[in-house]
């Protein structure tokens, strides 16, 4: 995934206009083909429908999941402008262990109409068309978008592949439904036109993107429209203090994201900040807590965990070096060697979120930079150094020190996905992150209130909620709740909605309904199993309804 300014493209192949929009959406979305014929869209391998796609080749599932998006976002966003997005499969930048999943950009970008809200700033094509009434640049489409066609081909992300379902069920595949909403979003505004890595503004005229007007660096106290190329320069890589100051985004921030991780220590400053892993046990408040232990495999680097653990790490919290293997073998190696925890320390500056998916791994993972690690390799050395990995009883995930939403700023700058996304340490997992999460579902979070702020979508300025309460009543009973709860809620309108159960850092524990739901009052009941069919802990769990207008959060107790 990327977000990069595209110029205009020129794309062979035949042209198939695709009108992307239901009843009752607030914008219409066309997607236009640009792939030849047997290519990409085009491609006539037979296709057994998958995940309530209904295609029967792989070219008419990757439509369909491409107007599925289109569906989403015209549901969400108010022009009057139809909006269209040329798109392909093209091969793109891959490794055998990584790979570019898309890349966007809007066609062309516009400024100082007298019709924009914001004078002396370049808005994306499609922003800017909705602002003016009109199309401003009728002889062009407004956004170019691009996806992997090698995708799980030897030397692409090897083994992998897309999974064209609408049901986010995609396993070991990569979700291309999550992957086309947000390579769509950056089209559509969630990007800025600014060079982060050299802070140069793009021209002639040069002048800042309306992104830049709520880019926010927490140090120098300036948005990036206020600061001299070499203060955005050195803001771009600012880890931890570049934020989104929006108002609407302020307000939604604390209301989603939940406790964050970190890692307790007996010295100061008593606390690291970590990223919870996105696989293993769920980080608690009470938390785990273990000597830590530097792993030794005996092989090579001996403390990236690739091989076996040497000896016995029974009770003990492994602390293990990033490289050469994947995050889940090492943790593996380390749960099979008795580890009740382990510690991920990144081997380049900033922050650390483990991904990758092993359902038997059953301990808790966190990252921590290199930095932090030193300190603690250091304080190890020293004598026997107990620690706990816990959620932060005072910090949220994703949430500068000072409450705002943190964006996308580590050093070095990482072309393409710097500036542009939000923040990796955001819990739950947050559409706009700048790598593909494996519990994205349709909910497009806090991007819905930064497109408020940028001007798609109505601002409400009486109640910073841009969803508000009024809509819908949301209760849990009992509560708290003795092995099964019912939850309830009345809506004011016909919604469709989806209506899940997050743990309390965030992470998703079951999908209890994805539906349209009548106007009027509705009970659906949690067993107080998960999406595995287990029973859950006793903890403190959120209940959240999400739709195209409505969000709303509910606190459960459960006891089992």
């Amino acid at each position: 995934m990327s977000a990069r300014l595209a110029v205009r493209w020129l794309g062979a192949g035949a042209l198939l206009v695709a009108l992307a929009s239901g009843a009752g959406a607030a914008a219409t979305i066309n997607i236009i083909n640009m792939d030849g014929a047997g290519e990409g869209f085009n491609d006539p391998t037979p296709a057994a429908p998958v995940g309530g796609n209904p295609g029967t080749t792989i070219g008419q599932q990757r439509m369909n999941c491409a107007l599925r998006a289109a569906q989403i976002w015209g549901a969400i966003l108010d022009s009057n402008v139809p909006i269209n997005i040329q798109a392909a499969f093209n091969p793109l930048t891959c490794t055998a262990t990584a790979a570019a999943l898309g890349s966007t950009g809007p066609i062309s970008v516009q400024a100082n109409n007298p019709a924009f809200e914001f004078q002396g700033f370049w808005y994306h094509q499609a922003l800017a068309n909705k602002e003016a009434g009109v199309d401003v640049d009728p002889a062009n489409n407004d956004i170019n978008s691009q996806f992997n066609l090698n995708l799980g081909q030897t030397g692409c992300l090897t083994g992998s592949g897309w999974y064209y379902g609408f049901d986010h069920n995609e396993g070991g595949l990569i979700d291309l439904l999550a992957v086309m909403l947000h390579e769509f979003a950056h089209g559509l505004g969630f990007s800025t036109t600014t060079n982060g890595s050299s802070g140069a503004y793009l021209g002639p005229p040069a002048l800042p993107a309306v992104w830049d007007r709520f880019l926010f660096d927490e140090t120098t106290g300036l948005h990036w429209n206020q600061m001299t190329a070499g203060q955005r320069m050195a803001s771009a890589i600012n880890t931890t203090h570049l934020v989104w100051d929006g108002q609407q985004v302020n307000f939604k921030g604390p209301l989603l994201l939940a406790h964050a991780a970190e890692v307790a220590v007996p010295y100061a400053p008593g606390s690291l900040d970590a990223n919870a892993a996105a696989f293993g046990a769920a980080l608690t408040l009470g938390g785990v807590s273990g000597n830590a232990v530097v792993v030794n495999d005996g092989t090579g680097t001996t403390s990236d965990a690739c091989e076996p653990i040497v000896g016995s790490l029974a009770g003990e919290m492994a602390v293990i070096d990033r490289g050469t293997c994947t995050f889940v073998i090492k943790v593996k190696n380390a749960q099979n060697a008795g580890a009740i925890g382990a510690i991920i320390v990144n081997n380049v500056a900033g922050a650390l979120a483990p991904g990758g998916t092993d359902a038997t791994i059953t301990i808790p993972c966190v990252g921590i930079t290199q930095a932090d690690g030193a300190n603690l390799k250091a304080a190890i050395a020293g004598g026997p150094t107990s620690v706990t990995l816990r959620l932060s009883p005072t910090k949220q995930a994703g949430l500068s020190a000072n409450g705002h939403v943190l964006m996308y700023a580590p050093n070095p700058f990482q072309g393409g996905s710097s500036v542009s996304h939000w923040d990796v340490s955001a819990t739950p997992n947050l559409l706009m992150e700048p790598a593909i999460n494996s519990d994205l579902t349709d909910d497009v979070d806090l991007t819905d209130p930064l497109f408020r702020d940028i001007g798609w979508i109505p601002r409400v300025l009486s109640v910073p909620d841009p969803t508000p309460a009024a809509r819908v009543a949301l209760t849990s009973w009992p509560n708290p709740a003795h092995r099964t709860a019912s939850v309830h809620f009345d809506l004011a309108a016909e919604e469709a909605l989806t209506l899940t159960v997050f743990d309390a850092a965030g992470r998703e524990i079951r999908s209890l309904a994805r539906d349209s739901f009548s106007a009027g009052p509705h009970e659906i009941a949690w067993d107080g199993f998960d999406r595995d069919g287990r029973p859950v802990s006793t903890g403190i769990y959120l209940v959240r309804l999400k739709g195209p207008r409505t969000q709303a959060t509910q606190h459960l107790v459960l006891l089992q």
